[in-house]
């Protein structure tokens, strides 16, 4: 057995992740659509959405767990006999059988994209109570006007955000590769990561607080295509 084809695996594996994100999105949008078609009444098929949701969150820390199970054996075993190779893996499925053993319902709802999903179908309800369709098409062309220009711009790359997520601590957006780069780069320096909105008072942004916003992001995807039209 070669290391090199084991870490090979893992990269094969991470890409996945990629692909399961891609799907929870898709998962969202379904059910907002459903949500939004109901007048603000839950319709039974946004429970489905919710339960795929928590499936394709559970597979992603499944992933997650078996690729630091492997990566934390294969450092031991790399400093070790070359014999130790023969019990890599039953030492891979013993510790990744004890973390999974340890995964529960809670921490599957604190998955960010289960999160937001839940975040969405609420005020996906809550805008179809409260606002009529004349309101709703007036308030789009405000976003169209207003939010194209602000909201809809990374302060970061200053141009129009792909996926944006919204910071719980000062209710601002930032494009998720950008800000998730930010951070990376400031804690590689042993540095707090300031929110880089001007005037902004938010000296440590964490990933933790970052929440993935899918109704901004759908707007933004319906003004592309209105652009497109027009």
């Amino acid at each position: 057995m070669s290391l090199s084809s084991v870490h090979a695996t893992l990269t094969t594996l991470k890409s996945c992740q990629t692909d399961i994100g891609t799907g929870m999105d898709i998962v969202t949008d379904v059910a907002m659509d459903l949500a939004e078609a109901q007048d603000g009444e839950v319709n039974p098929g946004v429970k489905e959405m919710e339960a795929m949701i928590l499936e394709c969150a559970k597979l992603d820390r499944e992933i997650n767990y078996f690729v630091d199970v492997v990566q934390q054996v294969t450092g031991e075993v790399a400093t070790q006999q070359p014999e130790a190779m023969f019990n890599l893996s039953a030492k891979v499925k013993e510790q990744f059988t004890e973390r999974m053993a340890r995964l529960s319902d809670a921490d599957l709802h604190r998955h960010q994209k289960v999160v937001a999903f839940k975040e969405s179908i609420k005020n996906s309800l809550n805008s179809a109570n409260q606002e009529s369709a004349e309101s709703m098409e007036e308030l789009d062309e405000d976003i169209a006007v207003t939010q194209s220009q602000v909201n809809f711009t990374c302060p970061l790359t200053q141009v129009e955000m792909v996926n944006p997520v919204k910071n719980k601590k000062c209710n601002h957006h930032y494009d998720e590769a950008a800000i998730l780069g930010l951070i990376k780069t400031k804690h590689s320096n042993n540095k707090k990561c300031r929110c880089p909105v001007v005037g902004c008072g938010n000296s440590d942004v964490r990933e933790s607080d970052l929440i993935l916003d899918q109704i901004l992001r759908r707007k933004i995807q319906s003004q592309k295509r209105h652009s497109n039209r027009t």
